[in-house]
């Protein structure tokens, strides 16, 4: 990649904004920390009032550096919407979304430290990280991208594009709200592109822009037959047993080379580009070591794609837990009345989570005998994502981290799922950009969640290059 030259101006305006964030260092550390001592755990009710003591310190913050910032009521926790127009009527303009809820750090006992008193580990090998719940997913990723604008209106007094961040407080409980929400306020919060900082890295010294996401069909069944938990002594052979009905279900859903059996299934499924292969196998990446870090030697999956191209392009379908009789201590001789599975189908491409959905029921329905029936919760759906290396913003970013990490940032897919980014995209009509420098390691949703410090510090700065990239016609 060619990096073109800066022209003398606004070379010093770059240097001025990276100079005034290294400078600050220690009092953004500080700032980061501030948020982190908020326990803003939105799933759990008795932590309302934390919620929103969070949404009011990232709007106060917004508003100190610049922001038309406030906190909007919804009917769960409140989102904070900020505006910076600083830049001028004419510049581009550009959404952030971060989210300031976290996960519950439970197990407690099982946390070095408490985790919500941050604080910062030294390795032996010089390198440290920022130790507390939500130091990586996602205060301290959102952070990178507020002292970025903090440093731009320090050290110029604007920004160099019309940014509006937006902030939710319901991520990590299902984003309740978030429909409605973006609905309700279509206007405002569109822009030219969503700049989403929830992702990772491709190595700690490598920073990536993902530009695939998989989708997610979610959906729990449970199994009905006797009105009542049966003697398996007295009942067992003539009454139908659900965890049976179940079990052959679930293993009619695979075939013998990994593939998912519902018709249509791969409908919409698109085959990944030979030279998105070539790119995805020069990144060095080793399927024997990726299994290994997990206890396992053997990929699972579709038998002719390889394990990276399973991870980031195609579907799966997989079971995430049963249930169903007796599971204490010891041991209870019962034909239980029901059996129950959550099931997750992550998606690509153009499938159809709803007919996914419809699919799946139908099998289920089709296998039932006679004395069963089933029922169905819907736990949600959202199609893939993908974004094209092509994209202008997408370029522009791209220069920006080949900038300041020294290598050329690489695009890559993400076998997880963010809702909100199909959401932009239905409802507002935007693609988004996603940029984040979490690692593998972080321990996200975790005890002992940590945030690299080179990843805090260089993220930021990334970010300040990122803004002024975005305001340069496309390269």
């Amino acid at each position: 990649m060619t990096i073109p030259d800066h022209e003398g101006d606004t070379a010093m305006t770059l240097d001025a904004v990276l100079d005034t964030l290294d400078k600050d260092r220690d009092a953004a550390l500080e700032r980061l920390f501030t948020l982190l001592r908020i326990p803003s755990i939105s799933t759990d009710p008795a932590y309302k009032a934390q919620c929103r003591r969070a949404a009011d310190h990232m709007a106060a913050d917004l508003a100190s550096i610049g922001f038309d910032a406030t906190v909007r009521d919804t009917p769960g926790h409140p989102m904070v919407v900020g505006h910076n127009d600083s830049a001028g009527a004419d510049a581009p303009h550009f959404l952030f979304y971060g989210h300031y809820d976290v996960q519950p750090p439970d197990p407690l006992d099982l946390w070095d430290t408490p985790p919500f008193e941050p604080r910062i580990v030294e390795r032996p090998d010089g390198t440290a990280m920022i130790s507390a719940r939500g130091a990586q997913d996602d205060k301290g990723q959102l952070m990178t991208f507020v002292e970025a604008c903090r440093a731009w209106m320090g050290a110029t007094g604007k920004l160099p594009v019309r940014v509006t961040v937006f902030l939710e407080g319901e991520e990590e409980s299902g984003s309740p709200s978030l429909p409605g929400f973006l609905s309700g306020n279509a206007d405002e919060l569109r822009a030219e592109a969503a700049l989403v900082c929830d992702t990772s890295m491709w190595d700690r010294d490598t920073p990536a822009i993902c530009t695939g996401l998989r989708g997610m069909m979610s959906e729990e069944i449970t199994i009905h037959a006797a009105g009542k938990d049966l003697h398996s002594g007295l009942f067992g052979g003539p009454a139908m047993n659900p965890i049976r009905v179940l079990s052959a279900i679930l293993a009619s859903l695979h075939g013998g080379e990994g593939r998912v059996t519902l018709p249509g299934f791969y409908d919409g499924v698109p085959e990944t580009p030979d030279h998105v292969k070539a790119q995805w196998a020069a990144l060095g990446f080793d399927p024997a070591e990726f299994l290994g870090g997990a206890g396992l030697s053997q990929p699972a999956g579709e038998t002719d794609r390889s394990v990276m191209e399973q991870l980031w392009a195609r579907p799966t379908c997989e079971f995430n837990g049963i249930t169903g009789g007796y599971t204490g201590e010891g041991f209870k001789t019962v034909l239980p009345a029901e059996a129950s599975v959550k099931i997750s189908c992550r998606l690509v491409g153009d499938q159809d989570p709803h007919a996914i959905r419809a699919a799946l029921r139908e099998r289920v329905e089709g296998m039932l005998p006679a004395d069963c029936r089933a029922s169905y919760i819907e736990h949600g759906s959202s199609g893939g994502i993908a974004l094209s290396p092509d994209n202008p913003s997408v370029r522009r970013a791209k220069i920006a981290l080949t900038e300041e990490w020294g290598v050329e940032a690489p695009t890559i897919g993400m076998g997880g799922s963010i809702p909100v980014v199909g959401q932009f995209k239905d409802l507002l009509g935007m693609d988004c950009l996603l940029v984040g420098f979490g690692l593998d390691d972080d321990r996200i949703h975790s005890p002992n969640e940590k945030y690299e410090l080179s990843s805090f510090r260089r993220g930021a700065r990334s970010w300040a290059r990122i803004l002024d990239a975005l305001s340069r016609p496309a390269a």
